[in-house]
C-alpha cells in the first residue's frame, strides 16, 4: 500500500474530526472512498441496534447533522444512516471459506487541538478545524487503515482469496459507548475470525503487542435524581433537596469496597446540581464509572453502586433515574491468533512483545467477545506500535505516519493465512 494515498486519507480525516454519535461527514467520506472501490457500505439500523445505543444526545446528533448538510454531505446518504453514523463493507470473494471481522473505530477526542507551532498538522496544514473536537487517539490512523486493507481486498486477483470479510468502522468508542449497537445488530454473528488493534498506547514504532492483557470491564452511568425545588427561606420544608441526594450519594459510591478477586475501581467524575442559591435544589446529576478486572468484578461494583443510589434516593424522597452511558467488557485473546499475529508480525520485522498491560477500557472487545460466543470464533486485539508526540487524549498528540502502511500489511497477511483461497 503506497504511504502517500495513506497520508492523504489520514490527514483528510484528522482535519474533520467529531465525537461519538455525530461522525456524520467523517462517515460520508468513508463510504465515499469505499464506494470508489467498489464497496456499498452498510449503513443505519443494519449496522446499529438502536435500543442499545449508549450516551447519544438528540440535541448534539441533530446539530451535527446540520453542520453535515451545510457541509455538502448528501441528505439521501444521510437518510440511509438515518441519525446513526459508521458503516460497513464486506468484501465478498464468491467462494465458500471463513467470514472474518476487522473493526476500526471512527470517533474523536473533546480536547482543543494546539497551535504549537511545531506540531505536525498545523505545519502541514491539517489541524483540526472543529472546536473542542480532535483525534487526540489516532482513530484517524485506525480508519486510515482500514481503508487501505479495502484497497488492498479488492486489488487481489480472482479466486485468490474465499470467504468473506466485514469491516467494521465503529462510532462512539471513546466512553465505550457504540460497540454493544453494532454487536447487537447481528452484523458480526457470522464472523469466525475477529481482529481489533490501536495505535500506539503501550507500544513505540517497530513494537506489536501481540497479547495485551488486562482489559478493564467497565459501566458508565449517569444518575439523575429529581426533587422539588421551593423557598429556602419561607418554605424549606416543602423542597425536595436533590444537591443533598447528590452530594451523599457521591461519598457513599466513593466508599463502595473493593472486591477482593481482583481490581476494581469506581469514581464520581462529574456532580451538577441546583439552579440558584436561593432555591431548594430540584435536580441533580451525578457521572460515575466502574471498572473491574473480570466480568464478575465489574457487575458486583454495578449492582452495589446501584443499590447505594436507589437507597439514597430513597431515603430523601427523591426520584431516581438510571441511565448506562457506555460498558465494555474483558477479552481473553484466542491463542490460535496470538500466534498467527506472532508469525506475521516476524515477517514484518516487527519487535513481538507477548504482552504487556493494557490497563484501560475498549469496546471493540465487546465485539470480538460476540464473535467468540456466539460463533464460537476466535478474536484478538493488538497493539501497532508508534512513536508519539505528546500522550493520549492531549493536545498535542500525535503519531508516526510510517507505521500505516505496517498496519495495512500485518492485517492483510493475516488475511492471507485466514482467506487464502489453496485450491
Amino acid at each position: 500500500m503506497e504511504i502517500d494515498q495513506l497520508i492523504k486519507w489520514r490527514r483528510e480525516l484528522h482535519s474533520f474530526p467529531e465525537l461519538g454519535w455525530t461522525e456524520f461527514v467523517t462517515t460520508s467520506v468513508l463510504v465515499r472512498e469505499l464506494k470508489s472501490m467498489g464497496y456499498e457500505p452498510l449503513l443505519g439500523e443494519s449496522i446499529i441496534n438502536p435500543k442499545f445505543v449508549r450516551g447519544r444526545k438528540k440535541v448534539e446528533v441533530e446539530k451535527a447533522i446540520k453542520s453535515a448538510i451545510d457541509k455538502g454531505v448528501d441528505k439521501e446518504l444521510l437518510n440511509k444512516m438515518n441519525e446513526l453514523t459508521g458503516c460497513v463493507a464486506i468484501y465478498d470473494s464468491g467462494l465458500p471459506g471463513p467470514t472474518v471481522a476487522l473493526r476500526f473505530d471512527i470517533d474523536c477526542v473533546g480536547v482543543q487541538e494546539t497551535d504549537n507551532e511545531n506540531h505536525l498538522p498545523l505545519i502541514n496544514g491539517f489541524k483540526s478545524k472543529n472546536s473542542n473536537q480532535m483525534h487526540a487517539c489516532g482513530h484517524d490512523g485506525h480508519m486510515t487503515i482500514g481503508l487501505g486493507i479495502a484497497k488492498w481486498l479488492k486489488q487481489q486477483p480472482e479466486n485468490s482469496l474465499c470467504g468473506r470479510v466485514k469491516l467494521l468502522f465503529q462510532p462512539a468508542e471513546e466512553g465505550v459507548r457504540g460497540a454493544l449497537a453494532m454487536a447487537k445488530s447481528g452484523i458480526v454473528d457470522d464472523c469466525n475470525y475477529y481482529l481489533a488493534s490501536h495505535i500506539g498506547f503501550i507500544a513505540k514504532s517497530g513494537e506489536v503487542v501481540v497479547n495485551p492483557t488486562n482489559f478493564l470491564c467497565t459501566t458508565k452511568y449517569d444518575f439523575r435524581f429529581k426533587g422539588l425545588s421551593s423557598h429556602p427561606g419561607k418554605d424549606p420544608h416543602v423542597g425536595i433537596n436533590a444537591l443533598a441526594g447528590c452530594c451523599n450519594a457521591a461519598t457513599q459510591l466513593l466508599a463502595i469496597p473493593r472486591h477482593g478477586k481482583g481490581m476494581s475501581r469506581i469514581n464520581v467524575g462529574v456532580i451538577r446540581a441546583g439552579e440558584a442559591r436561593n432555591v431548594v435544589p430540584s435536580f441533580g446529576e451525578l457521572q460515575v464509572e466502574v471498572r473491574g478486572e473480570t466480568e464478575e468484578i465489574n457487575t458486583f461494583m454495578c449492582q452495589q453502586a446501584e443499590r447505594l443510589v436507589k437507597g439514597v434516593a430513597l431515603g430523601y424522597g427523591l426520584d431516581l433515574e438510571i441511565e448506562i452511558m457506555g460498558e465494555a467488557v474483558d477479552l481473553i485473546n484466542d491463542k490460535e491468533m496470538i500466534q498467527l499475529l506472532s508469525n506475521v508480525s516476524k515477517l514484518n520485522n516487527q519487535n513481538i512483545i507477548e504482552q504487556r498491560s493494557f490497563g484501560g477500557s475498549e469496546d471493540a472487545t465487546i465485539l470480538g467477545r460476540r464473535v467468540q460466543t456466539v460463533n464460537n470464533g476466535k478474536a484478538i486485539y493488538f497493539v501497532l506500535g508508534s512513536d508519539l508526540k505528546g500522550t493520549h487524549h492531549q493536545s498535542d498528540f500525535d503519531f508516526d505516519e510510517s507505521i500505516l502502511p505496517i498496519g495495512v500489511k500485518i492485517y492483510t497477511d493475516c488475511l492471507l493465512q485466514l482467506i487464502f483461497n489453496n485450491k
